[in-house]
């Protein structure tokens, strides 16, 4: 197996970057990286569709959530979700479909990508990005995370029992989340691939 596949064992893509000539341009270089993860989270949260029944919509901010955390890193991917959560808490109008705020029925999915995003972002760190059987592993493990965190929450918020949660807000997504991970397991590889070609 060619070395040139997987360069620099226990880095992310973020970790490509040209490397910054001081600690003020690293921290500088890191807060961008952060603020453009929690921006694409925001903007893939306007891709939403309604699903029929359900208080849940179909959105590609999971999606962009894993990416986020695969692409920075552990630290990083959840420095950006916190970001995007805490903006949206505040008024900013990025969450699914133009909303903002806290408590709503599906508040607990933007808490369980918190997670999703450090525990991604640790296994990328570990190569668990960097072929197609490990990334579906990876995206595997941060959408069940998202669910593990969204279901039970949309259960509580709503009155619903733990059943009609996971009917509502689970079982409608995963085919859409199986093309998402596909994407993933296409995207990640091929970007080791041409970084390692560099």
């Amino acid at each position: 197996m060619s070395t040139a596949a997987f360069p620099r064992p226990g880095a992310v893509l973020a970790d490509l970057l040209p490397a910054a000539a001081t600690d003020t341009r690293a921290r500088v270089r890191d807060a961008a990286l952060v603020l453009g993860g929690a921006a694409l989270t925001g903007i893939a949260a306007q891709i939403a569709v309604p699903v029929p029944g359900s208080p849940v919509p179909v959105t590609g901010q999971t999606f962009a959530a894993l990416l986020v955390g695969a692409s920075l890193g552990a630290g990083r991917g959840l420095l950006s979700l916190a970001l995007y959560a805490l903006a949206g808490m505040a008024g900013m109008p990025w969450f699914a479909g133009g909303t903002s705020g806290a408590g709503g029925a599906t508040f607990g999915y933007i808490l369980g990508m918190l997670l999703a995003a450090t525990v991604v972002g640790a296994l990328a760190r570990r190569g668990g990005d960097r072929g197609v059987l490990r990334t579906a592993g990876t995206m595997a493990a941060g959408t069940a995370l998202i669910y593990g965190v969204g279901v039970p929450y949309l259960a509580l918020s709503t009155g619903m029992s733990l059943g009609q949660a996971a009917a509502a807000g689970l079982l409608p997504f995963l085919i859409g989340d199986a093309l998402k991970a596909a994407l993933a397991m296409g995207a990640l590889p091929a970007a080791w691939k041409l970084a390692g070609r560099r």
